[in-house]
């Protein structure tokens, strides 16, 4: 198992920027998938992004495509959400994830660990 821990959520005007952070302790398998997912109120969790811990290959939801950009340290056990020109709509709590593996990692249901998740909110 591995805890994960988010960091960077915080208050923003719509058009603006914010970088999240996910700490993880543990040990990640180079097979493994790491994502972003987000559950705005009144919303049902969904997908964000999702990297492959070793190679480098990314995925995102349309709605955040172009403007969010995943990326990963594995030296350092963190994963990163890049969040620009933030709309209302981008307003949830978010949450940072692993998957054993990189199979279907728009599928909250491939994720073994998740972290507490930290709260945007992008204002109008």
């Amino acid at each position: 198992q591995v805890r994960l821990v988010e960091s960077g959520g915080g208050l923003v005007q719509a058009g603006g920027s914010l970088r999240l952070a996910c700490t993880a302790s543990g040990r990640i398998s180079g097979s493994a998938g790491m994502g972003w997912f987000r559950q705005g109120p009144g919303k049902e969790r969904e997908f964000v992004a999702a990297i492959s811990w070793s190679g480098g290959y990314s995925v995102y939801a349309d709605s955040v495509e172009g403007r969010f950009t995943i990326d990963r340290d594995t030296a350092k056990n963190m994963l990163y959400l890049q969040m620009n020109s933030l709309l209302p709509e981008d307003t949830a709590v978010y949450y940072c994830a692993r998957s054993d593996t990189i199979a279907a990692m728009r599928n909250s249901g491939w994720y073994r660990d998740w972290g507490q998740g930290t709260q945007v909110t992008v204002s109008s």
